[in-house]
Parts: C-alpha cells; sequence; structure tokens
C-alpha cells in the first residue's frame, strides 16, 4: 500500500498542492526542484525538471477516481490505445487530504490537439471493450463533483449558491428523461482538445482519464459542438470535420441542447473552484453565473479555461 500521511483539511491552493506534490516527490524518490504548475482544477498538475507530471487530487473526495485512472492507464497502455502513461510504481500516494499521481510526460509544452483528432481517439475508444470489473469504471453520474463544488465553495454569494442548486435540480431532471441514440459503453467522460495533447513524437495522445465510465456516447461528443455552436471556440469547418470522422453529429439529436446546457453548468462548478484565489478565474465565473441566470443560448464572451 502507498505511503499515507494525514493532516487537517485544508484550502487547495497553489501553495497547499505544491507542498503536498514535494512530499510525495520526496516519497518516491523524485525531485520537486524546479517543478512548473501547468493547471490548477480539480487536480493541481505539476511538469517535473525530469520527464514526469505529478498530479495532486484537491481532495479524498476523489480517492477513487484516482485510483481508476492509475488502473484505466494501465489498461489502454496494454491495449495499445494512444493514453497517457502512469509511472510504473505503486501508486497513488496519499498526502494529507490529497492523492497524488504520477506520470510520464507526453511534451515539454502542451500543444494541444484538434477536434478531428479528438475524434478520431473517440471512434478507437469506443470501439473498446472492458476487459474486467477491477478497473473500477462505473455508470457515468454527470452530477457526482458538483454538490461538493457548490457546497464546499466559500466564495459563492448566497444568492449564488441558491440559483446553482435550483439549476442543478431542473437538470438532473431534464437529464433523468434523456433518451440517447447511440450505444452505451465505454467514454472519456471529459472529451475535449484540452484533453488531448501531442507527444514528443506528434501523436495525439488522451489525458485525464480520472472522469471514465460507461454511458452514453453523446456524453462524449457534445463539448466540442457546443464549443462550435455556442462559444465559437472552433470554427464550422473543424466541427463538421468532427462529425464526419466520427460519424454522426450529436447537434442533429433531440436531447443536444439539455446535454450542452449540463455541459456549461459544470463548466461554471468546475471553474468556481478557482475564484477564491485567482482574480482572473472569479471575473470568468461571475459572468458566465450571469449568462446562465439571463436564460441566453450563444455566450460568445466566455473565454476558455
Amino acid at each position: 500500500m502507498a505511503e499515507t500521511w494525514r493532516t487537517a483539511t485544508e484550502a487547495f491552493t497553489p501553495e497547499i498542492s505544491r507542498r503536498t506534490m514535494e512530499r510525495a516527490c520526496a516519497h518516491v524518490g523524485l525531485s520537486a526542484e524546479g517543478a512548473e504548475l501547468i493547471r490548477l482544477g480539480e487536480n493541481a498538475v505539476y511538469r517535473l525538471s525530469e520527464p514526469v507530471v505529478v498530479r495532486v487530487s484537491r481532495t479524498l473526495a476523489y480517492l477513487k477516481d484516482v485510483r481508476k485512472e492509475v488502473a484505466v492507464s494501465r489498461w489502454l497502455t496494454e491495449s495499445r490505445y494512444p493514453a497517457v502513461r502512469a509511472l510504473p510504481i505503486e501508486q497513488p500516494c496519499v498526502v494529507g487530504d490529497h492523492a497524488v499521481t504520477f506520470w510520464e510526460s507526453l511534451t515539454d509544452v502542451e500543444d494541444y490537439g484538434v477536434p478531428a483528432e479528438v475524434a478520431e481517439l473517440l471512434l478507437n475508444l469506443h470501439k473498446l471493450d472492458l476487459p474486467r470489473e477491477d478497473l473500477g469504471i462505473e455508470p457515468l453520474n454527470p452530477f457526482a463533483k458538483v454538490d461538493r463544488r457548490i457546497e464546499s465553495n466559500g466564495w459563492l454569494s448566497p444568492e449564488d449558491g441558491s440559483f446553482l442548486r435550483g439549476r442543478l435540480a431542473d437538470l438532473r431532471t431534464a437529464y433523468a428523461g434523456l433518451s440517447f441514440v447511440l450505444p452505451e459503453g465505454v467514454i472519456h467522460g471529459d472529451a475535449s482538445v484540452g484533453n488531448v495533447i501531442h507527444d514528443r513524437s506528434g501523436r495525439p495522445t488522451l489525458i485525464d482519464l480520472d472522469g471514465m465510465s460507461t454511458g452514453p456516447r453523446e456524453w462524449d461528443l457534445v463539448l466540442t459542438a457546443l464549443y462550435y455552436e455556442r462559444h465559437g471556440w472552433h470554427t464550422r469547418e473543424e466541427y463538421e470535420e468532427f462529425a464526419r470522422i466520427y460519424g454522426f453529429d450529436v447537434m442533429t439529436w433531440p436531447g443536444y441542447s439539455t446535454l450542452a446546457d449540463i455541459r456549461e453548468f459544470l463548466m461554471v462548478t468546475w471553474l468556481s473552484q478557482k475564484a477564491a484565489h485567482e482574480e482572473r478565474a472569479a471575473i470568468e465565473v461571475r459572468k458566465r453565473i450571469d449568462d446562465l441566470k439571463s436564460g441566453s443560448a450563444v455566450r460568445r464572451n466566455w473565454e476558455p479555461y
């Protein structure tokens, strides 16, 4: 079993995540000197001076997903699927209220994928069958992390918290009424260009495997669609190529708008976790919540995160 340290729960700030990362690195014999913070969201992600990436979970409430992420990575490696690889060491490490994992670094500077590459990766991922039950992959629960994000967020005003709770209740009801048309199976859970990185040989590679589930394939297609249709982050040509390669245009499915509403809501609650310690994120979350309250369906002023 990986070594465990317990401390009182602390706010997930860059400083706390760095100290956690440094303790975990010392335990497994890696140097944290010069480590670069490259992302802070559900996880803090660090790139070490050697070709290793370290992920620190926001809370131990996600320990089950962290264990699944490591197991899934090893399964995909065995399947010769292009996904990020967990280091062949015993992990995760638990440090205080955080789970820490270690990964092969794909590149020195992030070179993100394009919609066509996302489509190709999803097409091949959706063809895979689960080889066994011990991977920890469970049926999709779209709202699994949302209650925690809202209730533990001291930055949200009481009015905002009340609005988000009501919106969440409505979306849960709407999701329960959807009729999906694609066959269910293995899904990534958060498929977008932001989770596809070109490795050092230029090969597009899937990252962030903690959301792997079984469920409707439409869930993996909707982010690219709404990034194009509502936010203008992709061009029409990029989206049409995405739909052509995958072989299905999720925007033609009657449930698309509902699923897009859900994904946008998750985007807002995810970013709200950064608002207390990052002014840019706070401004963006304020704008996004105001847009949700207005009911506008087109949000060309949202900045990608």
